[in-house]
């Protein structure tokens, strides 16, 4: 059976982040076609963590906890053990890691690319950063035989000779069926349809601060926002946001996954996304499959699932936001029905099974 080489991602299962999720979604749907092996980096793992999940092998390396540096130190590593154990294909995450294909094209392996963001972007980063992974973009492009692009709008930024070996495969979303139990929810201290949910790390570009100020307009009234998500590196703006939500009673629970998700999602009145960057918002896609109300700032990647125009507002805009809050807020009419026919993860594992045949 054919191998696929896997990293970029920090690893899975129980490990936050947009990547992580898309590959522990996607890999599976690969198992019995090939053999997946996928490098974890042990700093950010749970305790205990799975040795092997759905027929997935792991290679777990050092790695650091060092904003910047943590990516580059476990690529450098996993491309050597590449080299080594020469694999079919080697699937790369993200343009960081990308910097490290032309080792792997000397020694004559074929590497799909998937290109999830634009990286230097994200506010977190400072200038030499954006300058690195901006480079690394330009070598990742130019190196992979092959590049999937989770959001069409980052493929038409790019030249033709680019476009050829390029494909737009979006995120897709596990349908699951909501939760009924309410015991973890009620241990936060919140009461079904009596709160507004957000999700995903804590770093700048998600924009949980003009979201605070958003919510403080609306007030009074009865409902608790919970930002659900975890910090991976301590920062200023970090400490902002916990002082902000401790100041207004704000609920902020950390990473959570599984059934306390599931409870969240499922009792959740509105679901706000307020990100300025995203590269395919999975969070949005699993707050469609609980049929949740909506907001979502009104970047590009964002609407790309072509939400209702009542549903986006301003990105960064308080005031715009407020107001459409304070509208969705007062909706009491059936939770919408979305249609995501085209976001399966069976869907897309055969086109990515397609894209390893080519090569």
């Amino acid at each position: 059976m054919k191998k696929v080489y896997v990293f970029g991602t920090r690893g899975f299962p129980g490990v936050q982040g947009g990547v992580e999720k898309h590959c522990e979604r996607l890999y599976p749907e690969l198992v019995g076609q090939y053999e997946i092996v996928v490098f974890r980096r042990i700093p950010f793992l749970p305790q205990n963590a799975e040795k092997n999940y759905k027929g997935i092998r792991f290679i777990d390396l050092p790695s650091t906890r060092l904003k910047g540096f943590e990516s580059c130190f476990h690529s450098f590593i996993s491309t050597l053990f590449c080299v080594w154990k020469r694999p079919s294909i080697v699937h790369i995450h993200n343009i960081g890691p990308g910097m490290f294909i032309p080792l792997l094209k000397l020694a004559r392996l074929k590497v799909v690319l998937t290109y999830h963001s634009a990286n230097y972007e994200h506010k977190k980063w400072n200038y030499i950063a954006r300058k690195i992974l901006k480079f690394s973009e330009w070598i990742a492009l130019r190196g992979s035989d092959a590049i999937i692009f989770v959001n069409k709008y980052q493929l038409e930024r790019f030249d033709e000779s680019i476009k050829r070996k390029s494909v737009y495969i979006p995120n897709g979303v596990e349908i699951q069926s909501p939760s009924t139990r309410t015991d973890y929810i009620e241990a936060l201290g919140l009461s079904p349809q009596k709160y507004i949910l957000a999700v995903g790390r804590i770093t700048q570009e998600k924009g949980f601060d003009y979201l605070i100020e958003s919510y403080l307009k609306t007030l009074p009234h009865d409902y608790r926002l919970v930002l659900a998500g975890g910090i991976d590196h301590a920062s200023d703006y970090a400490a902002q946001i916990r002082d902000m939500a401790q100041k207004h009673h704000i609920v902020m629970p950390g990473y959570v996954d599984g059934e306390p998700l599931r409870q969240l999602y499922s009792h959740a009145k509105l679901f706000i996304l307020p990100s300025y960057n995203e590269g395919f918002p999975l969070v949005l896609l699993e707050a469609m499959s609980y049929r949740l109300p909506l907001l979502a700032s009104d970047i590009s990647a964002n609407k790309l699932l072509e939400l209702n125009p009542d549903d986006y507002f301003q990105t960064g805009n308080v005031i715009d936001l407020a107001k459409h809050i304070q509208r969705k807020l007062s909706y009491m009419g059936e939770h919408p029905h979305y249609s995501l026919r085209a976001y399966t993860w069976n869907n897309i594992g055969e086109q990515v099974a397609q894209i390893y045949e080519r090569l």
